[in-house]
């Protein structure tokens, strides 16, 4: 038998360790993509990488990395083993929002996490992933963005903002890359019930709990749908972004909510 020479797509997820970066690997990994998983958290993503290797034969890479660390991002990509250096897909995932105040009252500390997670750890990453895809005159980068790109609301000025720049960086990196054959998407969720709100209040379960109680909110799941779709087009076809709401959900401030049918 001749063994077969064709290459397995590699994606490099960040944010891997749960919620929509954790869904998309998952997705992904039934799909037969290699898979380079990226996050905080080592022991979660190795048994991501286990479970993935178990019940799809996926083979994945881990990298225990902040993307806030340019230092440690640097590092982290240059010495990449050669069978993982060609990444055909950047999903930049990793992202959060801290803290739910106007901006008189907001947390410097808050601001600074935000801005260098969801602005910088995006630009670093892309910076560093790009060249190699330019060279190879190939590749596709998908920006996890939000209803707050788009919309602002009270007491989220700073989350939104980063995601407003999120919006912008989508459209400049689509201008920059078009020449090289490098499509680049964006995925705008609504509520999702993830992690999300647990990070936003800190740890607080019961404050974020009740941001998804009486409607039925996004799964993880759905955006890794959404990824999945935008990655299987032709070759000539790019999905520029998608917006996804919840049905219950018209804007990132008016949620329909029905204690009776929708709680959980």
């Amino acid at each position: 038998m001749i063994e077969s020479t064709i290459r397995k797509p590699l994606a490099l997820i960040t944010g891997a360790t749960a919620g929509i970066g954790q869904a998309t690997a998952i997705r992904l990994a039934g799909e037969g993509y290699r898979l380079l998983l990226a996050g905080r958290r080592a022991e979660r993503l190795k048994l991501l990488a286990s479970d993935l290797k178990t019940h799809y034969g996926a083979e994945c890479y881990c990298v225990e990395v902040d993307v806030r660390n340019l230092k440690q991002l640097t590092e982290t990509i240059n010495n990449l083993p050669p069978d993982w250096k060609e990444i055909d897909v950047l999903i930049n995932n990793a992202g959060l929002a801290a803290g739910l105040d106007p901006v008189q009252f907001g947390s410097f500390d808050d601001w600074n996490q935000m801005i260098d997670t969801n602005i910088k750890g995006t630009l670093f990453l892309t910076r560093l992933v790009a060249p190699g895809m330019i060279d190879r005159k190939r590749g596709h980068i998908i920006n996890i963005s939000s209803i707050a790109g788009k919309e602002v609301y009270a007491n989220g000025s700073v989350y939104c903002a980063t995601k407003h720049a999120v919006e912008a960086l989508t459209l400049g990196m689509r201008i920059d890359f078009v020449p090289y054959g490098i499509k680049v998407s964006s995925v705008s969720p609504g509520a999702v019930e993830t992690e999300f709100s647990m990070v936003r209040f800190k740890g607080d379960g019961e404050r974020a709990k009740k941001v998804y109680e009486g409607f039925d909110p996004l799964q993880a799941e759905d955006i890794a749908d959404a990824i999945s779709y935008i990655l299987s087009r032709p070759s000539h076809v790019n999905i520029q972004d998608i917006l996804i709401m919840p049905a219950a959900q018209a804007s990132s401030t008016v949620l329909f909510k029905n204690s009776v049918e929708g709680s959980k």
